[in-house]
């Protein structure tokens, strides 16, 4: 690359190179910056490795799960990182189980309500203390009978299938305040406040307004909404311990996440977008489109189209930016290694906006720089070691799918939207038999699903259940009355035979889960607040669970070999 100029590069890990007229061609991946010797003007550089970490070799299978929905006794009414360590562990040990697939562990807006959606976080880089296992915490042991009461209080809401996220919240903040005021600074908790820098502060300090005000920072004073004002300085002088608690809690959630993790690899999922009222929202306000919110044009489902209520970043601010808030999210997300899923990857060439107060009638697509993007992802990925999966269901053009393909961005293909036989389906993906907007297996066959929908006024279509169930009945060579459970296993029998890089399976479906755990466009159902109809220990002793992996990988070895 020419520029033309003498000047030095400065390269991210602290070297210096001196330049006559040209940079050189094999500087290290990563994020550099060229300054001019002669006026000063400074250039960004991005060296990339070109496509995504993916080893040759990959052919896994593994669990789609939402973790809040994963109890064991331990719980407190909410699947935990120490649910997801026990789980993992028992699923890579007896099942050769090779990854698990989770719902967003985003950080919510620390108030009541919580939100529920995973796929509406505060924060996409900064994780939710729901899933902290409070027995896990330095000094719980110590602290004895002050947490007895509570933790039985937490224990009592495993008996009710439907998940109270506020009473999780209001019990383990409870406890999390007993513990912090016997917490004693160590050199891991400075190191890792050092480490996270000014962005962690900012989520701390938006955490403790947003407490302090009970709502996100469009109802805060004014004087408060931009991060870097007087007022917000001078409250970070004023309730610097109320600050750090919240970075505290990052700090156990980070030492939570990476023992969760050790024993099997976890590929997070990262949503389209986040709470406009929330802490990226206010970290990065400047560099949010207003008067706009993303969506979904009209189509054959909703002749409305869609609006997600999420604010979009202006393409400019964020290529002004360097790509900041992307390279951290990117960078949080894949911090444990794994996977990354990304939620509508097609966000990264076109998101549509919609003017507020308007339909999805009246928006349009505005693109992005998905060079960029892409690079950034490559990087990142091959840092952390960590593979890219890319939602790419619906309205996809194929020059788009191609790029991602040449990316190593894996597909994401499910047995519902595939006309094409399993033996078939692209190398390059990650395959599964549904998602958590869909019916469940078991939903479809017994028509639980439908009768939902009839009940919430959805006006399903039933000549389109009925095709899908005579699709499904005839691919599986089963009579009329065949039973759920061979419905079940036959199903999984016959994705598993995909030459697919990745499969998923979900424990919604090898548990008969009449329920999705959410259901698009409604707003009068428990959307993402229904726990797996057994627990940990007695999904682990499931007869039918185990017949299931041990066919899937007996199949999936068949084909290895």
């Amino acid at each position: 690359m020419k520029v033309n100029q003498p000047g030095e590069l400065f390269l991210e890990n602290g070297a210096v190179i001196p330049v006559e007229r040209k940079i050189p061609n094999d500087l290290p991946w990563g994020y550099h910056e060229f300054r001019s010797a002669s006026n000063g003007r400074r250039l960004k550089l991005m060296v990339t490795p070109g496509a995504c970490y993916l080893p040759p070799a990959l052919h896994l299978w593994g669990w789609a799960l939402q973790l809040y929905a994963l109890r064991s006794a331990r719980s407190w009414g909410l699947g935990d990182l120490g649910d997801l360590k026990a789980f993992g562990r028992w699923a890579a040990r007896e099942l050769d189980c090779g990854f698990c697939l989770i719902n967003p562990l985003g950080a919510t807006i620390p108030i009541v309500p919580q939100q529920t959606s995973p796929y509406f976080p505060s924060s996409r880089g900064f994780l939710n203390p729901l899933y902290l296992r409070i027995e896990e915490v330095p000094g719980a042991k110590a602290a004895g009978l002050s947490l007895d009461k509570i933790a039985a209080a937490g224990r009592q809401l495993n008996s009710q299938r439907l998940i109270d996220r506020d009473e999780v919240f209001r019990l383990k903040m409870q406890a999390l305040a007993v513990l912090w005021k016997k917490f004693k600074p160590t050199p891991d908790f400075e190191r890792f406040c050092q480490t996270e820098g000014p962005t962690l502060t900012k989520f701390a300090v938006f955490c403790s307004l947003a407490r302090r005000f009970n709502g996100g920072w469009q109802r805060w004073p004014m004087k408060f909404h931009a991060c870097a004002s007087p007022a917000v300085r001078e409250y970070m002088a004023e309730q610097g311990n109320d600050i750090r608690f919240f970075k505290w809690l990052q700090w156990l959630l980070h030492r939570q996440m990476k023992s969760a993790t050790a024993g099997m690899p976890v590929i997070q999922d990262l949503p389209i977008g986040v709470d406009p009222g929330g802490a990226d929202a206010w970290i990065w306000r400047d560099m949010l489109a207003k008067g706009v919110q993303v969506g979904a044009p009209p189509d054959a489902y909703n002749a409305q189209g869609q609006n997600w209520g999420m604010q979009p970043f202006r393409p400019q601010a964020l290529h002004a930016s360097f790509f900041e808030p992307f390279r951290f999210t990117v960078r949080a997300a894949l911090k444990y290694g794994g996977g990354l899923r990304i939620d509508h990857v097609m966000g990264l060439f076109r998101l549509f906006w919609i003017p507020a107060g308007k339909s999805g009638q009246d928006g349009a697509y505005v693109r992005y720089p998905v060079e960029e993007l892409l690079a950034i992802l490559a990087i990142e990925s091959h840092r952390a070691k960590a593979l890219v999966i890319g939602e790419d269901l619906g309205t996809v053009e194929p020059v788009m799918r191609q790029l991602l393909r040449r990316r190593n961005v894996l597909s994401y293909r499910l047995l519902w939207f595939e006309s094409r036989p399993i033996r078939k389906y692209p190398k390059q993906a990650l395959a599964a038999i549904s998602t958590h907007d869909l019916f469940t297996l078991a939903g479809l066959w017994s028509g639980a699903d439908f009768q939902e929908q009839e009940k919430l006024g959805l006006h399903p279509d039933a000549a389109d259940r009925r095709r899908l169930i005579q699709t499904l009945r005839q691919r599986l060579r089963l009579p009329k009355q065949a039973d759920l459970a061979a419905v079940i296993l036959k199903t999984h029998e016959l994705v598993a035979q995909c030459p697919s890089r990745l499969l998923a399976a979900s424990l919604d479906d090898v548990l008969a889960v009449n329920e999705r755990p959410n259901m698009p466009g409604t707003t009068n159902r428990p959307n993402w607040s229904l726990a797996l109809p057994l627990p940990l220990r007695e999904i682990q002793r499931s007869a039918l669970v185990g017949k299931i992996c041990r066919r899937i990988r007996e199949i999936r070895n068949r084909q290895r070999s």
